[in-house]
């Protein structure tokens, strides 16, 4: 695509931001549908002189990644109702000189999820209490699951219980768990511990489906267990692909193009694959 005077501006801003797969799906789906646009890495660690900046330059949208989530809410002139429960922004819109916040962390989780099963009513075990679990677990207060929230640290774990409104469990308890869906919200199995899981194998017959957020490698030692368990499995690209879906849409009110973001996406995490699908 050849870029002019009129080419948009989006990007994505955190620190460390040069490993980020998002600039690989988003400028696919802009190519895909012949858009003028261009998706950039911004290296932040001004927040507040980053955010002025957007304005300044016309930047049309950002998504935000660690470790922006909070810092970002401050300097924001409006923030999406669920975005503000959550206490986090992945994604912002800049128009006519404002910036709203939003966050489609758990609108990601919850598509990938609804490939698979519905959620209103749907019992959820939910393992970690970091960033990410609690936009997992307040996305799925918002399809009228139950939540269970299981971590390794106390604290935090039931900060977050507390702020859901739901149980907590010692992580070290989570296999005594009976759930509809088990989501791996934590970091254990990521590479290079890829021989790690967070729950153990014989209790995942417990669950029916299973979903971990971690997408290197593709398919986690949980996911692997979770197959051999007879469970159906959803891996961390699909939530990673479909939270930036739900930003593509947002920011141009087009379709976005799935299945072309998905191969690109698939091939930045693992390049020596030329035809992923």
């Amino acid at each position: 695509m050849e870029f002019n005077g009129a080419t948009q501006v989006y990007g994505i801003m955190g620190n460390p931001v040069a490993h980020s797969l998002s600039p690989a799906m988003h400028n696919a789906a802009f190519a895909e549908l012949g858009i003028n646009c261009i998706y950039v890495p911004f290296p932040v660690t001004d927040v507040s002189s980053a955010m002025q900046g957007f304005k300044a330059l016309g930047i049309q949208g950002v998504s935000v990644t660690i470790p922006h989530k909070q810092a970002v809410i401050p300097y924001l002139d409006s923030i999406d109702p669920v975005a503000e429960k959550i206490g986090a922004v992945n994604t912002l819109q800049i128009e006519n000189n404002r910036i709203s916040g939003f966050n489609t962390d758990w609108q990601g989780a919850n598509r990938a999820l609804k490939l698979v099963t519905e959620l209103a009513g749907k019992s959820v075990l939910v393992l970690g209490a970091g960033g990410s679990a609690r936009a997992i677990g307040f996305g799925l207060l918002e399809e009228n699951a139950k939540v269970t929230l299981a971590s390794r640290t106390p604290a935090s774990g039931q900060n977050l219980a507390k702020d859901l409104n739901c149980n907590w469990l010692p992580l070290a308890e989570a296999d005594t768990c009976h759930a509809d869906i088990l989501i791996n919200a934590t970091s254990v199995g990521m590479q290079p511990n890829q021989d790690q899981s967070p729950i153990a194998a014989k209790a995942l017959s417990q669950f029916n489906v299973v979903m971990d957020i971690v997408y290197a490698p593709l398919r986690t030692k949980l996911l692997k267990e979770a197959e051999i368990a007879g469970c159906t499995t959803i891996s961390g690209t699909e939530m990673l692909l479909y939270q930036g879906v739900h930003q593509f849409e947002l920011w141009t009110g087009h379709e976005a193009p799935v299945d072309s973001m998905k191969k690109q996406l698939l091939m930045a995490i693992n390049p020596s694959q030329k035809s992923p699908l």
